[in-house]
């Protein structure tokens, strides 16, 4: 059985939730190392510095706000009734990049 668009949008929704708590959890422990740590951690020849993880992190962040953003304007959409329609050039976007996709706002043609 296929889920329903706004099941395929919940599911979409919780996954990134986990993924943005993930990162959460990763500057956390991140923070308290760096309370830790009062060396100089840019000339560490032994790996990444920590000012380096830091900046990973706080980019994988926005990514998952991001598309919290975006997977919450899909389900707007939904709610008021709006059709998967591409923004770009107003066809229907297919079930099946929905699928893939419950946040898709073009068409697998205009994506390109």
């Amino acid at each position: 059985m296929v889920p329903s668009r706004a099941d395929s949008i919940a599911a979409r929704r919780s996954e990134v939730l986990a993924q943005l708590q993930e990162v959460q959890r990763e500057l956390t422990e991140l923070r308290a190392l760096r309370e830790r740590v009062h060396d100089d951690d840019e000339h560490d020849p032994d790996g990444v510095s920590l000012s380096s993880e830091w900046s990973r992190l706080e980019g994988l962040k926005q990514t998952r706000l991001d598309a919290l953003a975006a997977i919450d304007e899909a389900a707007a959409r939904l709610e008021r009734g709006e059709g998967a329609t591409c923004s770009v050039c107003g066809r229907p976007i297919a079930p099946e990049r929905l699928e893939a996709r419950p946040d898709a706002t073009t068409c697998i043609h205009c994506a390109r």
